[in-house]
């Protein structure tokens, strides 16, 4: 889902939107072939200046997620095929953390400790 960055994490905001629009891309809701809304449109979705959102278009494009025409906008370029099952454990396992009361930088701590020990 875009939304608006936020801009009071720490994390620069054009970094925001490639990561939001790399979920999309995993998550496959936007498809090889797909037409990202316009960049006005999305300097208004992420409410940022156009400069970010070209800046955020730019490292997508260098990492090979999109592919832009001339005069037509952007486009995904590739599928990133992540098993389905994999997603829902996923789900589940968030879903038991929030239940927890396990706030997310607490989680990522644990996870990032686990996947180094794994």
């Amino acid at each position: 889902m875009l939304r608006k960055v936020d801009k009071h994490s720490g994390v620069p905001a054009y970094l925001q939107i490639v990561n939001m629009i790399k979920s999309e891309i995993l998550l496959g809701n936007l498809q090889k072939g797909a037409q990202l809304p316009s960049v006005r449109d999305l300097q208004v979705i992420f409410d940022v200046n156009i400069n970010t959102v070209l800046k955020a278009l730019e490292k997508l494009k260098n990492e090979g997620y999109i592919e832009s025409e001339q005069g037509v906008g952007y486009f995904v370029k590739k599928d990133i095929d992540v098993n389905k099952e994999v997603i829902e454990i996923i789900r589940e396992c968030v879903s038991k953390l929030k239940n927890g009361r396990i706030d997310y930088y607490t989680a990522m701590l644990i996870f990032e400790e686990v996947w180094k020990n794994e």
